[in-house]
């Protein structure tokens, strides 16, 4: 068993050997970082050549949120890290349920803050994640992994397909290698690592910057965001809080005090109280704009 992994990972890029920084332990520091950050910077060029798949993704997402569906991330180690944290962003950033972007990660919750070697390649645990969370056909499961192969993500891969889910894959092995069945598969290659085989590197900055594209376009498709600023989110914090205050004054020109007073008479949303501003109406007949607009706020305030 040992030797066919061997056999079945010693030829993937993202297992490769990096030449540029073959004799790195014998560098100075400020070496060790110059030769970093020059491989970092071919990353986001790796990341563009996948935009149209990228997009193609973002349409399977958006038609599933349109209709009640979720997506889920589901990856190990790093990748697993990156799916849940995206997930967990998105609810303060967007004010969307909790329920709709969800995380999973081999190993469970612990797995977030120590290593659970050897969870991700248990194939039937990623299938019974999947199924604890009732998936169906209305949803999009988005499988995670730097390297293509892991067991667990394509253990919850399957259950999708099975369940007529949509499926996306996200990985850094190139298009021609991608053996698994995916309605879209998003391929940045970023080649061999600064230490090798460490995909928390170029792969995990690769995939973190796929998974922000995929939610922050989905989002604001789906009316989260007024010109480009957030106006869905949850007043939770006092950050936050005053966020929503200085959006209201951008765009409104009010004083700080007359944001907040709008911002009460709104309920504490800034969707509505912008428009309440804009059309110079009650709250309940900003929020009967929002929702016939789809919850843009630019169609809101239309006539």
């Amino acid at each position: 068993m040992s030797r066919s992994i061997f056999d079945e990972i010693k030829d993937l890029v993202t297992e490769s050997r990096n030449e540029k920084s073959r004799y790195i332990d014998r560098m100075s520091i400020k070496e060790i970082l110059k030769i970093i950050n020059e491989e970092d910077k071919t990353v986001p060029f790796a990341v563009e050549k996948e935009i149209p798949y990228i997009a193609q993704a973002v349409e399977h997402i958006e038609s599933a949120f349109k209709q009640g569906g979720r997506l889920f991330y589901v990856g190990a180690g790093t990748s697993g890290r990156l799916g849940v944290l995206d997930a967990s962003e998105i609810p303060p950033t967007f004010g969307a349920d909790p329920q709709m972007v969800q995380g999973l990660i081999a190993g469970g919750q612990i797995a977030l803050i120590k290593a659970q070697e050897g969870a991700e390649d248990d194939k039937e645990k990623g299938k019974t994640d999947l199924m604890a969370r009732e998936i169906s056909a209305k949803d999009v499961v988005c499988g995670i992994a730097a390297s293509r192969r892991t067991p667990y993500v394509i253990g919850a891969i399957e259950q999708a397909r099975t369940s007529g889910a949509s499926t996306l894959y996200v990985t850094c092995t190139p298009r021609s290698e991608m053996n698994i069945q995916v309605d879209v598969a998003i391929c940045p290659v970023v080649g061999p690592e600064v230490v090798m085989g460490s995909t928390r590197m170029k792969a995990g900055t690769a995939t973190k910057l796929v998974l922000n594209m995929l939610t922050s376009t989905t989002m604001i498709r789906m009316g989260k965001v007024y010109e480009n600023m957030m106006v869905d989110l949850q007043m939770t914090s006092k950050k936050l809080e005053e966020r929503s205050k200085r959006t209201v004054m951008m765009v409104t020109d009010l004083e700080y005090d007359q944001a907040a007073e709008l911002l009460e008479k709104a309920g504490g949303h800034v969707k509505v109280g912008l428009v309440m501003y804009l059309k110079q109406c009650d709250a309940n007949e900003a929020k009967e704009r929002l929702q016939d607009a789809g919850g843009f706020v630019y169609r809101a305030i239309q006539d």
